[in-house]
């Protein structure tokens, strides 16, 4: 196995599903849109053409290179090499076609910034755990996720539509953001997760606070389990 696909880099080479993740982001003239992972820039003509300006991050150095000569054309366009996780941009629409490895954070990296929405591509299992309805089935990503956005499918992706051809199939979802939150907020979601068999009076007693309730976190909201994050975050 290369590099890449040890990356977990497999490449979108269908140009009409490349067309449709653009056009279902609603791109006008007045955004500014953030694209983590440019690969092999697929995305951009479709993007520049939309948009008021487009950044576009890759952190693969050979990749950066080879859309900096191949893309240089586009006035509106900025590449950089580098984590996109890791800068502090402003942006209005974030794009990406996410390697595998990286979608809970970046999920968990979208929810603690302002924009309006978000066109994603993920792997069809990971999508099933953002928008789990059950107890039992919820992560504390789905929670984190479900609060911050509304989640939308938009259209599968067949792997036969990558190189390499991932060993799962993928889908794209469209997160229009309700709610910025704190990475302290965040800890807190996943350090409850953390202690899920216990009931929440138990789970409580191991932040040091209490709460009277024989309940367990299947029994609880989103909402609820998000008050509950908050109430550990004070103590």
């Amino acid at each position: 196995m290369n590099r890449r696909q040890s990356l977990g880099q497999h490449f979108l080479i269908s140009e009409s599903i490349a067309k449709s993740i653009v056009d279902y982001a609603d791109i006008t003239k007045k955004d500014t849109v953030l694209e983590i992972g440019t690969g092999k820039g697929i995305l951009l003509p479709f993007l520049c053409h939309a948009a008021k300006k487009v950044i576009s991050i890759e952190t693969d150095r050979e990749l950066y290179f080879e859309a900096s000569k191949k893309f240089s054309n586009f006035s509106n366009l900025e590449l950089i090499h580098g984590d996109g996780f890791k800068l502090d941009l402003e942006f209005t629409i974030l794009i990406s076609n996410l390697p595998y490895s990286e979608s809970r954070r970046a999920i968990e990296w979208l929810a603690q910034k302002k924009c309006s929405h978000a066109v994603i591509m993920v792997q069809k299992e990971f999508a099933e755990k953002l928008m789990a309805n059950e107890g039992k089935n919820r992560k504390a990503i789905t929670i984190l996720a479900n609060h911050c956005a509304k989640i939308e499918p938009l259209m599968d992706v067949k792997k036969s539509n990558f190189s390499p051809p991932p060993k799962v199939d993928s889908i794209v979802l469209r997160l229009t953001k309700t709610h910025q939150i704190s990475k302290d907020l965040i800890k807190a979601v996943n350090r409850i997760f953390s202690y899920r068999r216990k009931t929440i009076h138990n789970i409580g007693k191991e932040f040091g606070i209490s709460v009277d309730s024989n309940k367990r976190l299947e029994d609880l909201t989103n909402s609820e389990i998000i008050k509950l994050a908050k109430q550990i975050n004070k103590n």
